[in-house]
């Protein structure tokens, strides 16, 4: 059960995960965190199975760099979202496909835009303003739906995201003590403490 959201303004995206991993009934970590650097402008937060998402965010990871070098320049959020559904895509296609949902966050320096991507195990791909994986979503957009405006300042999606924590906290059956929360925007990735908020 991962919580996992996201929302995006016109210069900025906010990345949330939950730290926790677990399995039926079992918790085995307290301080995980889901979401993966691509580069110094994306980020990706994954959800699912614990293997799967482990080795699919390695493997990506690991091919945006390789680009990255040979090619003497960054892929762009968007270019970064269309290789994921693709990755996804082919190994929906073999024997070994992968259980993993993600949201692509990214800022892009040349447009000057922030962007999320919304993708799916099934490689289902779409570019929304806010976006959530697992249970969680079940609460999580009827908040977003209500709060959220395409010209928000990064201090209101922080709010967003506190109220957002508000309704899994009174609503939700599972406690998610802690999440991981990070900003993309211009100057990079950075990380909020929940203390921040």
């Amino acid at each position: 059960m991962d919580a996992q959201f996201a929302l995006a303004g016109k210069d900025f995206v906010i990345s949330v995960t939950d730290k926790k991993v677990a399995r039926s009934i079992v918790t085995m970590k307290h301080n995980e965190d889901k979401t993966y650097e691509l580069t110094p402008h994306t980020i990706i937060s994954v959800s699912g199975e614990a293997g799967d998402t482990a080795n699919f965010s390695e493997y990506i990871q690991g091919n945006i760099r390789l680009y990255s070098i040979r090619n003497s320049q960054d892929l762009t959020p968007s270019e970064t979202a269309n290789f994921i559904r693709g990755e996804l895509a082919s190994a929906l296609r073999s024997r070994r496909p992968y259980q993993v949902n993600l949201l692509v966050t990214g800022f892009d320096k040349t447009t000057g835009e922030a962007s999320l991507y919304w993708i799916d195990y099934l490689s289902a791909m779409s570019k929304i303003p806010y976006a959530a994986h697992g249970y969680c979503s079940y609460f999580l957009y009827a908040v977003m739906d209500r709060e959220y405006s395409p010209d928000i300042t990064q201090e209101q999606g922080l709010e967003i995201v506190k109220k957002c924590f508000a309704a899994l906290k009174m609503r939700f059956l599972v406690d998610f003590p802690e999440y991981t929360i990070k900003v993309v925007d211009s100057n990079g990735v950075r990380e909020i403490s929940m203390s921040e908020l």
